[in-house]
């Protein structure tokens, strides 16, 4: 692909274009990528990490050893580069196999986290202090599905009371009054999403943060543990684990240009915040995620997270530019026939995000995506691409009317999206548009 004006970014004394992150399009050069938000290709220096990984630190972590002691150290390195990503220390971070994993490990550890705080007044002078009733969970009605029906198996299953709280229809964010509206003596995790993979809304994690730690200064025994699932905001926006005020926050590899491959960033684990595994085995992770370690799929991660902390603000300013410029274009398009399911009053969104439908009885997301012949993107969230055809109940939580969110194309750039793709594929659309039309 040839260099295109300002469809190239610079960065740490570098370039960089379509060339170097659309491995996709270079094998199919008919076909433009437009969903970043469901996985992302490998950056060529995670690439590079990852081969040198395989060849030179192929041994046992664990063992003392050369070849051991060398994949022990491109580990701590990894550690160390993912910590400074989210503004945390080496030692919270805990890998695990991905964002799935990492997030039901939180909610394993909030139930035991509750019995514990239970058996621990029942022993000391608080022994008045006894809760009746199952531990409560708090999260929203839009997240990923490894929060909402992990929440949903605990409560089927008769071990938590869980309350979905409803998102605004307006803001399409929830509202920090309406989660604190739900504490109850029981209550023993909130889980919020820090950015919706679906509309892109940023959700208000830090205000949340803030307002259930003056509740802990006042509550006896059984502190609010409270966690974010980041999946979708690193390698976009600014994400600082301190400043948010979490104290568990999900990283997934394969949203940044890394491996499919995750962690756990926990606040102090074990010390100040608890954490207790699901698995048992040799020890590693020390003890809180046993396994031998996946070294180079490690090590792969360590480097896109290292990548993240050089270049954020290039790659926000290059994909907040390039969404803008698909919008407009869109919207020159098909005018009054366009609707932004990604735009909200008082909310901040991805710069990576387009949700977008076409009016029209015949232009169903599904049915125009099957007839582009360039454009490669999604309805709405890849683990949903089992539901059938239905309108993706996030968009309907959010305030978008059935038939309104029928139609949705989830469009979503990356860091070498350019604008001539824009114009191919807003062109692909407006070419099947047309064609479905006439079929109608």
């Amino acid at each position: 692909m040839d260099e295109r004006g300002d469809d190239v970014t610079s960065r740490k004394g570098h370039t960089f274009t379509g060339q170097t992150f659309q491995h996709y399009s270079e094998m199919n050069p008919d076909r433009i990528y437009m969903d970043y938000n469901a996985t992302t290709p490998l950056e060529p220096e995670v690439i590079q990490s990852i081969s040198e990984a395989l060849q030179d630190a192929w041994g046992n972590p664990s063992s003392s050893y050369i070849a051991g002691a060398k994949a022990k150290a491109v580990i701590n390195q990894a550690r160390e580069n993912v910590a400074r990503m989210i503004g945390g220390k080496a030692e919270d971070i805990i890998f695990t196999s991905g964002g799935t994993e990492a997030n039901n490990m939180v909610l394993h550890t909030a139930i035991e986290h509750f019995w514990r705080s239970c058996k621990a007044a029942e022993e000391s002078d608080e022994h008045q202090i006894v809760w009746g009733g199952l531990p409560h969970i708090i999260t929203s009605n839009v997240e990923h599905d490894s929060v909402k029906l992990a929440a949903e198996h605990l409560q089927r299953e008769g071990k938590a009371d869980v309350t979905f709280v409803q998102v605004s229809k307006l803001t399409a964010k929830v509202e920090v009054e309406d989660i604190v509206a739900m504490v109850c003596p029981n209550t023993c995790l909130i889980s919020v999403m820090l950015a919706n993979n679906e509309t892109g809304v940023i959700m208000p994690v830090r205000e949340i943060c803030q307002r259930i730690k003056s509740l802990n200064k006042r509550r006896k025994c059984l502190r609010i543990l409270l966690h974010t699932d980041a999946a979708q905001a690193l390698g976009k926006i600014p994400v600082d684990a301190r400043e948010l005020g979490v104290d568990y926050l999900t990283i997934v590899g394969h949203k940044f240009y890394a491996p499919r491959i995750g962690a756990l960033y926990v606040n102090r684990p074990g010390t100040r915040t608890p954490l207790y595994p699901m698995l048992f085995g040799g020890g590693q992770e020390r003890n809180f995620r046993p396994g031998t370690e996946n070294t180079p799929m490690i090590a792969g991660l360590g480097k896109a997270a290292e990548l993240v902390t050089l270049n954020l603000s290039d790659y926000e300013n290059h994909m907040q530019g390039i969404k803008l410029y698909l919008e407009e274009r869109l919207q020159a398009a098909f005018k009054n026939k366009i609707c932004f399911n990604s735009r909200y009053p008082g909310s901040d969104i991805l710069p990576n995000t387009c949700n977008v439908s076409i009016l029209g009885p015949a232009l169903q997301g599904w049915r125009v995506l099957s007839n582009c012949t360039r454009l490669l993107a999604s309805v709405g969230a890849a683990c949903h691409s089992d539901k059938g055809n239905r309108p993706s109940h996030i968009l309907l939580s959010c305030g978008v009317p059935s038939e309104v969110a029928a139609n949705a194309l989830r469009l979503s750039v990356g860091r070498g999206t350019t604008k001539a793709d824009v114009d191919a594929v807003v062109e692909d659309l407006r070419q099947t548009v047309g064609l479905l039309e006439e079929m109608d």
